[in-house]
């Protein structure tokens, strides 16, 4: 009796191990295309540019990650949502992150619009490169989508509810705007990688330690985070998990900054190289990686209190032992918005 159990978490860890590997390598693969992929390109002006095509094939992995969570959204709502509202919130949510990405890249990219250089008055900026209005496209493209899901009163009202609105809005929300700032990190001018790694090698890293605090330390200190939503999330585990963002944070700064100072990384390591590497630099890194730790824990409790709301115990199936995929990169939604956040604020106040 005591044998069955075992075998089967045992091949329930198997699975999760197995698909971590693979996971783990399709982020790896994807980074490596945005670091690695680029064309040089001359411009009608006669200016040389080069055309990250990297960041785009990154774009593609958001935008998988997008339609896919979103799928798995309208699901969790089944029987709330008209056909036609889970229509709409799927090509809408997937819209709005292609539009950003290409308009971006032909902002850019292919017409050079870029950061002001130091000493350059705004007019003479303007005039040299113009604006890049990719973020007021897609704006319109978010707004497009919330009227046509409101219009659906009228056009559809026998059919739909303000209830399965608001529900389709929701929908249309999460996880689609969460990964739009996601896809702004990686196209940012400046830091973009680092944005890209705080999110993926912070969050994971959070969930280890506080799974190994809770794990270790949750008998003896077995108070619990949010009882009500997730009852087996201790404080002690949570606490955990700030130490592992603090750790992982601090391996990024020595890893990332030790790896852009090699001369073949290219453009990236000329920026890199530019920034002091001192104890108050990783000061900054640390305290960011203990609060993207909190945000996404916080991220982790807001998708659980959504599925205790829908009473499901995964989003989906498609990541085996796993869940789907808004349960592998739940942590991540809320990681994205405070480190979006931070480095943006750092470009506009140290460039």
């Amino acid at each position: 009796m005591d044998g069955k159990p075992r075998k089967h978490e045992m091949g329930e860890m198997g699975k999760r191990v197995v698909t971590a590997i693979v996971y783990v390598a399709i982020l790896l693969t994807f980074f490596a295309f945005k670091l690695f992929v680029s064309v040089p390109y001359t411009r009608t002006d006669g200016t040389v540019g080069v055309l990250r095509i990297g960041n785009l094939l990154f774009d593609v992995l958001i935008l998988t990650f997008t339609f896919i969570g979103t799928w798995e959204m309208t699901n969790a709502f089944r029987g709330k949502m008209h056909a036609s509202q889970k229509t709409l919130v799927l090509t809408f949510s997937t819209l709005v992150i292609f539009t950003y990405a290409l308009s971006d890249f032909i902002f850019a990219d292919i017409l050079g619009v870029h950061l002001p250089d130091p000493g350059f008055g705004e007019q003479e900026i303007l005039n040299a490169a113009g604006r890049n209005y990719a973020i007021n496209v897609t704006l319109i493209v978010f707004m497009v989508g919330v009227s046509a899901l409101a219009a659906l009163l009228v056009f559809a009202h026998g059919k739909v509810t303000l209830e399965s609105t608001g529900y389709s809005m929701l929908c249309y929300c999460y996880p689609s705007l969460f990964l739009l700032l996601l896809s702004i990190c990686n196209h940012l001018e400046v830091y973009s990688e680092l944005a890209i790694l705080f999110v993926f090698v912070v969050a994971p890293v959070t969930d280890v330690f506080a799974f190994a605090f809770g794990k270790l330390f949750g008998k003896k200190l077995p108070a619990r985070m949010a009882p009500s939503i997730s009852p087996k999330k201790t404080i002690i585990g949570g606490f955990g998990g700030l130490l592992g963002g603090a750790v992982g944070a601090t391996i990024l700064f020595f890893v990332y900054y030790g790896l852009m100072r090699l001369d073949d990384i290219g453009a990236t390591a000329v920026v890199i190289r530019n920034v002091d590497i001192n104890a108050l630099n990783l000061i900054f890194y640390i305290g960011l990686g203990i609060v993207t730790s909190a945000f996404a824990q916080f991220g982790d409790l807001v998708e659980s209190a959504i599925k205790r709301k829908v009473g499901i115990k995964d989003m989906g199936k498609i990541l085996p032992g796993h869940g789907g995929v808004l349960d592998r990169i739940d942590s991540s939604l809320y990681a994205v918005l405070i480190v979006c956040f931070t480095m943006v604020l750092r470009i506009m106040i140290t460039g």
